[in-house]
């Protein structure tokens, strides 16, 4: 029978860096995952250099950047272990780092500077690293702390620690486990859907835009109505089938199925005024001096929908140049859906943040932590969701202890 004061189920960022600080506190602790490789969201996450963290985090009002049933919830983890405490770490072990842009963090080298650290951090704790073992069935002991039954026999631990991430990504092995756990121990579940994720729009809808498809630019995006209205300034990319890019994925977390989103293609301009001025001294085709102001692409697409537009500047009618200055910087569009897990950064909803200390991750079933992607916590793009991982982490290995 293997004794063990800690046992965390997912070897992935929560799980391998809950492990090392555990582990460096003297407890004997276990990490089993069921997929061969390790922290394989890691390695392919940020474009293969992880964004590991987010220097512009405001500890002190965290819920500006998280999406969660409590905002508040994650508040009191991430004002104790924050962005420069990683960064430390990071310094700590000599890898080279660079700030993109909105206070993103990036590995120079390569996520796998990340993924190294977080074994080392687990070796210097003694941590035991079981790969490709799964967790068949969970019990928990009369006086106490959990049994698991695993193809590699029977395993006790006083505490169990579940930390296998969400849905999303299902090919590098994402499964709804840790939510089977929680539902076992009658824990509630807050609905799961795909966050940070492309958005998709019917074939017909679409096929003025198609031939868009690699086009990215600057945009405004919004959705939602008064108070619950967000909006983001970002990249945005047209695909075959739809929108993506940090302007979409963002927006993506706040759009409710069946409403619609809005884009300003033009961000940096007062298209009404621009278009009135070109009409009163252009000689040129009105898609010619668009192309001056957007992408020639999109004006094209534009120009090519209306015949009314498909003149020169000076004798397109008032109307229609309102009217076209009205559809590129407030391009309303109702997605059809979105391209789900399989392309999904995060899982939105999960384990009932009401279930669960804010101050330990202990959930109101003794012995048994939840941290990371699996609870109803979703960061921004750009690092949160890594802050989150290591915030949680580190909280309830701080509170995990020898003895229950």
């Amino acid at each position: 029978m293997n004794k063990w004061d800690a046992v965390i189920v997912g070897a992935g960022a929560a799980g391998l860096f809950c492990a090392g600080v555990a582990g460096q506190r003297g407890l004997k602790v276990l990490v089993i995952d069921h997929s061969d490789k390790v922290a394989e969201k890691v390695r392919i996450s940020g474009g293969g250099r992880c964004n590991f963290t987010n220097r512009l985090l405001d500890a002190s009002a965290p819920q500006k950047h998280f999406i969660s049933q409590n905002p508040h919830f994650c508040r009191s983890a991430l004002s104790r272990y924050t962005p420069q405490d990683f960064i430390d770490l990071v310094q700590k072990h000599g890898i080279a780092f660079h700030e993109k842009h909105k206070g993103q963090l990036f590995c120079d080298h390569s996520a796998d500077d990340i993924i190294g650290m977080l074994l080392a951090e687990c070796d210097a704790g003694g941590v035991t690293l079981r790969a490709g073992c799964n967790v068949k069935t969970v019990r928990p002991l009369e006086g106490g702390g959990y049994e698991l039954d695993t193809p590699q026999g029977l395993l006790q631990t006083g505490s169990l620690v579940v930390a296998t991430g969400g849905l999303s990504i299902p090919k590098i092995g994402a499964t709804g486990w840790g939510y089977e756990v929680a539902t076992q121990f009658g824990l509630r579940l807050v609905e799961r859907r795909p966050g940070l994720v492309p958005l998709t729009f019917d074939g017909s809808t679409w096929a003025p835009y198609a031939q868009l498809a690699g086009l990215a630019l600057p945009v405004g995006i919004e959705t939602g109505e008064k108070k619950n209205r967000m909006h983001f300034d970002e990249d945005l990319l047209f695909t075959h089938r739809g929108l993506s890019g940090p302007a979409v994925l963002q927006i993506s977390s706040y759009w409710q199925d069946g409403t619609p989103i809005r884009l300003n293609l033009a961000p940096e301009l007062n298209l009404p005024e621009r278009l009135q001025e070109a009409k009163l001294r252009s000689k040129k085709l009105l898609g010619n001096e668009l192309a001056s102001l957007v992408p020639s692409r999109l004006a094209e697409a534009w120009v090519s929908q209306d015949a009314a537009l498909q003149r020169p500047c000076s004798e397109v009618p008032d109307k229609a140049l309102n009217k076209l200055a009205e559809a590129l910087s407030s391009w309303g569009l109702t997605p059809t859906g979105s391209e789900g897990y399989k392309k999904a950064e995060v899982t939105l909803g999960g384990v009932d943040t009401r279930d669960v200390s804010s101050q330990t991750m202990e959930s109101k079933q003794p012995g048994l932590y939840f941290i990371g992607e699996v609870m109803d916590v979703s960061g921004w793009l750009g690092g949160y969701n890594f802050q989150w991982a290591w915030a949680s982490a580190h909280a309830c290995a701080q509170a995990l202890n020898t003895h229950h």
